[in-house]
């Protein structure tokens, strides 16, 4: 039994169209001019000449199978005629776009993401297509939630709660997308059909953790903005300090330097401009 695609040729429909009206004419010449009743035994041989056309659309293909048994597949396109007897099935070869429903599923740590992947495909191996799976299009379709559900529960949603995580599903994409071409791949080869591109189209948390999720990041932004800042603010008092000294301007005792050192760290890291005070004693008073 065949197990792969074959691809035939088959009769040309305009040869066999003239073959069709010469079997016509013989048989209207045999009734009206003979006026024989022999000529209508034609008839069932002129429809099954007629059954026998076919046409093949470009990036379409026809499937032919004789009793049960699978004898090709025309992938030329044209006006074909081939034996009446065989069942065609018209199968598509065009690039098809499959953008899959959001799933809610969980990530590498368990936390609940949606996430929905964007499919290019198209089918390759009509053979496959038509008798390997029972409906390829469904195929397609369930393989693909699939693949999904099991790269999402591969690596982690972000490296908030696994540090370690060198690849994540919102930094890596384009390994990611990688991963999950390969894995739709390996999933439809036994449909016969090609990926052509497949990339996730759709990367969330689920709502119920959003909002908290949403506060942690503005959490961890503002505690690095606040490093910064602070490194930065540490690096004006040391120069303050030492321009201060280098140049004789004032002379600062351990207690002197910590309240300065103060004043100014809380100038510098303030999220509110500072007021000036205006000291009309002296120094130590």
């Amino acid at each position: 039994m065949m197990s792969k695609e074959l691809e035939i040729r088959v009769g040309n429909g305009y040869a066999m169209l003239l073959v069709l009206f010469l079997f016509i004419a013989v048989m209207l010449f045999g009734l009206l001019g003979f006026h024989n009743p022999f000529f209508l035994l034609l008839l069932p041989v002129i429809v099954l000449v007629l059954r026998g056309f076919f046409i093949v659309n470009p990036n379409s293909s026809k499937v032919l199978v004789l009793f049960g048994a699978y004898k090709g597949t025309v992938k030329v396109n044209g006006f074909f005629w081939a034996n009446p007897f065989y069942a065609r099935s018209e199968f598509s070869l065009r690039a098809r776009n499959f953008d899959s429903e959001r799933v809610k599923v969980n990530d590498k740590i368990g936390n609940p993401i949606l996430i929905n992947v964007i499919l290019v495909w198209q089918v390759q191996d009509t053979f496959k297509s038509a008798f390997e799976v029972d409906n390829y299009v469904e195929f397609v379709r369930v393989q693909t939630d699939a693949a999904v559900r099991k790269l999402a529960g591969s690596y982690p949603y972000d490296n908030f709660d696994d540090a370690q995580a060198e690849l994540t599903l919102r930094s890596g994409m384009d390994e990611v997308n990688e991963a999950l071409e390969v894995e739709i791949m390996e999933r439809l080869a036994i449909a016969g059909i090609r990926v052509i591109e497949a990339r996730i189209g759709y990367l969330a948390y689920a709502p119920e953790i959003a909002n908290a999720m949403l506060k942690r990041q503005q959490a961890v932004a503002i505690v690095a903005a606040r490093k910064k800042i602070v490194e930065g603010a540490v690096g004006m008092v040391e120069d303050a300090l030492d321009q201060l000294s280098r140049d004789n301007i004032i002379e600062f005792d351990d207690d002197k330097k910590a309240a300065m050192v103060s004043n100014l760290m809380v100038v510098l890291c303030s999220d509110k401009e500072a007021v000036p005070v205006v000291n009309a004693g002296t120094l130590n008073g």
